[in-house]
């Protein structure tokens, strides 16, 4: 309890804010509505209503306040319209049958997973290795370090669209292959500056003892370094794994997908549905809650079995 009631507290702070935004965010389009149902509307027309603050047209008509929360395609849906729509669109498909169909959204968040992790183990692995590399050679420390900073400045929404022309033009036909790199791209620098910090965690004193034992560099790698940089790289694991999922969603925006999370967002935004936009944003905020917690659950268990306290 003592670690639930925290997240009980923020999620129920969340919505609240959430159910407080609806009403203004969705009440111009509803007084349009209504209006052209016939209702009295205070400005009478739209574009006097375009001069009036959110505020003052719902102090101005109260009685449609409560039409913004039952709205059919608003701006900003409600959570029970969300959970609704993600109900019907996972467990509803799946009490039918249909749970792989390519409507529902765990066939969607399957297509997104494993690109996620492909990316994930590649920048993983991109990621380890650079930060070993920084930490045995200074001249890689001076030359890499400045790059990989400086990469990460590069805006994803712009380079995605160049790594999938690229990976055309290459031939690669497979459509994995540039989400996976797109992924690890934003993956690897979480990793590789955690682990460049574990493996510089040990103090000089700790060293000179390995020295003084007439170890040799690889085997203070294998006693030393590594084993005090696992806390530091499963922090940065959690971290990768989350941006990994979203640089799959920005990949599968720009390659004319009709599989995966960002394809769903991407054909709700075309058919402009919004309900069918929040329940794929919902489900990949579940899906990187799922693995950020799969993770943290390896990291207690290797830990603890490592003698350290998770």
């Amino acid at each position: 309890m003592r670690n639930v009631l925290p997240v009980l507290t923020v999620l129920a702070v969340i919505i609240g804010l959430w159910y407080a935004a609806v009403a203004p965010m969705n009440i111009r389009v509803t007084l349009d509505q209504a209006q052209r149902a016939g209702a009295q509307i205070v400005p009478e027309t739209a574009r006097e209503r375009q001069q009036v603050s959110v505020w003052l047209l719902m102090v101005r008509n109260p009685a449609h306040i409560v039409e913004t929360y039952a709205m059919s395609r608003p701006r900003l849906p409600t959570p029970v319209q969300v959970g609704t729509e993600l109900w019907k669109t996972t467990g509803e498909m799946v009490l039918s049958g249909r749970g792989f169909s390519n409507r529902s959204l765990i066939y969607h968040a399957w297509i997104t997973l494993q690109s996620t992790l492909w990316g994930f183990a590649l920048g993983t692995t991109l990621g380890i290795l650079g930060a070993v590399a920084i930490v045995y050679s200074r001249v890689v420390d001076m030359s890499l370090m400045p790059w990989a900073i400086i990469s990460q400045t590069v805006p994803i929404v712009a380079l995605a669209p160049m790594i999938i022309v690229v990976s055309s033009q290459l031939g690669i036909t497979d459509r994995t292959v540039p989400k996976a790199i797109i992924s690890a791209y934003l993956c690897y620098f979480p990793v590789l500056v955690g682990m460049v910090k574990g493996l510089r965690s040990p103090a000089h004193a700790q060293l000179d003892l390995l020295q003084t034992y007439n170890a040799s560099g690889f085997q203070a790698f294998l006693k030393l370094r590594l084993p005090s940089s696992v806390p530091y790289l499963f922090t940065s694991l959690k971290v990768g794994i989350a941006a990994a999922l979203v640089g799959t969603i920005v990949g599968e925006l720009p390659t004319g997908a009709v599989s995966g999370l960002g394809a769903r967002i991407l054909i709700g935004d075309q058919f402009g549905t919004p309900l069918a936009i929040w329940a794929a944003l919902m489900a990949a905020a579940i899906l990187a809650g799922a693995l950020v917690t799969l993770l943290d659950m390896t990291q207690r268990i290797t830990l603890r079995r490592m003698g350290m306290q998770a």
